[in-house]
């Protein structure tokens, strides 16, 4: 007992250090209780610069990213060798992919041509026929390394998958360096290391859907990971329906059923999978996530939620 007394009194002598930083088109910060603030620092340097590096390698607004190299191969109908990295998340987007029945696609961010949630105007079903032809998971040869295009113009996008990664990579660097105790928050997407340096959890909230200022739930968080997929980040309405920018490759239409999904696991690239998929799946989505048996909340757009964490209380420990 003496031993553990000692280890909570160590704890509590550590230094909180707090870091906000931009990336990936979002704002995010790291929270970190370490023994001094240079080694604090030294954790938060090492975590940002690896959240950079994967944002230089697969951002789709930089034309000297590796990812416009992958669509510039793609554009022609070419192959293209990748490395072990980009290997293993075209093989975790596969996974996703096939236990989806196909509505995770990493082919699928061609459509954003069609929805431009700016103009606040539906798009022509032609363009997004013409698109739609070139989306599709199946059209692609994936022969590790190799990444073979049979359809002219086609594109991958990592958005579902890349910054969840990051958030996972960035923990785990952290703890590495010795850091016990902080949450790695890139947009919304969370890791937790440990509790906080007394022990007690970390408040997170969840945003509920349709109130910008409100809050649906708040988790208490000890370790783990949190992501969410919702209708309210980018959408437009037209004649009262809300389109969000959560889009089925199928149809190439927005998912009209679940406003929000908020999934907690070990992972945060499984989590924001996990909750993407169940907006993908529309009505089949709530039952998907209790068979998944992942700890959830969902929202449909008529306002009803429910899940495994949903609360009377508004606070939940997971």
């Amino acid at each position: 007992m003496i031993e553990g007394y000692n280890r909570l009194m160590q704890n509590t002598n550590l230094t909180y250090y707090r870091r906000e930083f931009k990336a990936m088109g979002t704002p995010c910060d790291i929270q970190l209780f370490a023994r001094n603030q240079a080694k604090a620092r030294h954790a938060a340097d090492a975590a940002i610069a690896d959240v950079q590096r994967l944002e230089a390698l697969y951002s789709r607004y930089k034309t000297d990213s590796f990812l416009s190299e992958i669509n510039r191969a793609a554009a022609v109908g070419g192959s293209i060798s990748v490395d072990e990295e980009t290997a293993s998340l075209i093989d975790y987007a596969v996974t996703c992919y096939e236990q989806s029945d196909g509505l995770f696609d990493i082919t699928s961010g061609i459509l954003r041509r069609a929805w431009k949630f700016d103009q606040g105007k539906l798009p022509e079903q032609s363009l997004i026929d013409e698109l739609l032809e070139k989306v599709g998971w199946h059209k692609v040869v994936w022969k590790r390394p190799v990444l073979t295009f049979t359809v002219p113009g086609m594109e991958i996008d990592f958005g579902g998958v890349v910054k969840e990664y990051a958030v996972d990579r960035a923990a785990s660097l952290c703890y590495g360096l010795g850091v016990r105790h902080g949450v790695i928050n890139l947009g919304g997407d969370i890791k937790v290391i440990g509790p906080r340096n007394d022990g007690s959890p970390w408040r997170v909230g969840i945003r509920h859907p349709r109130s910008h200022d409100a809050l649906l739930d708040t988790l208490l968080l000890y370790e783990g990971a949190l992501a969410s997929s919702g209708d309210y980040e980018r959408c437009i309405m037209v004649d009262g329906v809300r389109y969000g920018h959560v889009l089925n490759p199928k149809t190439g239409w927005p998912v009209r059923h679940l406003a929000a999904v908020s999934v907690v696991g070990d992972f945060c690239v499984v989590a924001g999978s996990a909750s993407t998929i169940a907006m993908l799946k529309e009505s089949e989505g709530t039952g998907w996530l209790q068979e998944l048996g992942l700890p959830h909340l969902w929202v449909d757009v008529q306002g009803v939620s429910g899940g495994s964490i949903a609360t009377k209380s508004k606070t939940q420990v997971v």
